[in-house]
């Protein structure tokens, strides 16, 4: 599909002609032990409904409940290192921010979103594959709930997270706020100096607060229910592919019982032309 050596095209080129994001070439999925990957699979469905566990939970679940005779110290590095989770609940362990970074406060509270480019939002969730796994970041609009823009990559890194915000305001212009978790990755100067410099408020969950993410992990619920654990992808190429057609349906079919069964794109548009 894409070829390293072309003469006339490079890599860049060749992605746009084929609208092919260039994370699905570059980047191949992760590996780890098949029963790594087994138990990473269980504890990403697990953590869908039970965000309130953290590594030490996941354990007992993975060992009283499934049977699985593992130690604490394996699934500490795959739930927190690998996978990056957080429990939702404050305490040991539950946050993966950086010491030194700056915490932004969170601004949503009480917060009358009645508007798109109002507020963003934007995260970081695991996906698991046929063989491996890889990372997915989104950006969603949550006035409209309208997927902005997303990226897969193999790490999760603060560079890739700039880029893809850069990408959505070069697409849809600058929001008012973008609230994000306290990941090392947002809290980075890189991240947060790009949302800075392009006049962007800067909002973060509370350290341990469910409701304050409660959209993005809803969202996070919809992709994998309904594409990624139904026809876990191949490859990198494979990801993409199918996460592309899923924002299309998303993003312009289905509709939405929490925007009033509206449609992500139609409300997203018609705010926007109405205020202008």
């Amino acid at each position: 599909m894409i070829s390293k050596g072309h003469s006339n095209l490079s890599i860049v080129r060749q992605s746009k002609l084929l609208q092919l994001h260039r994370s699905g070439f570059y980047y191949k999925p992760k590996g780890e032990s098949e029963l790594n990957l087994k138990l990473m699979r269980l504890m990403d469905e697990h953590y869908i409904y039970h965000p309130f566990k953290g590594a030490k939970g996941m354990h007992t679940w993975l060992t009283m409940d499934k049977g699985y005779k593992v130690n604490q110290k394996r699934i500490d590095r795959l739930y927190y290192r690998v996978m990056g989770l957080q429990a939702i609940m404050p305490g040991k362990h539950t946050s993966k921010r950086h010491k030194a970074h700056k915490i932004y406060p969170y601004l949503l509270r009480n917060l009358k979103i009645d508007r798109p480019n109002q507020v963003w939002a934007t995260d970081i969730t695991y996906i698991p594959m046929q063989k491996g796994f890889m990372y997915l970041i989104a950006i969603i609009d949550l006035h409209s709930r309208y997927v902005l823009n997303w990226s897969v990559s193999n790490t999760m890194d603060a560079q890739w997270c700039k880029e893809t915000l850069e990408e959505a305001i070069a697409l849809h212009g600058t929001p008012e706020i973008i609230n994000t978790d306290q990941g090392s990755q947002f809290t980075s100067e890189v991240f947060t100096k790009c949302v800075l410099l392009n006049k962007i408020k800067l909002s973060m969950d509370g350290k341990g607060r469910a409701i304050d993410n409660v959209f993005i992990e809803r969202f996070w619920r919809s992709v994998k229910y309904e594409s990624i654990y139904l026809n876990p992808p191949e490859s990198g190429i494979d990801l993409y592919q199918q996460l592309k057609t899923y924002f299309s349906y998303y993003n312009t079919k289905r509709r939405h019982q929490g925007i009033e069964n509206e449609i992500p794109l139609v409300k997203y548009l018609n705010k926007q032309q109405k205020a202008a």
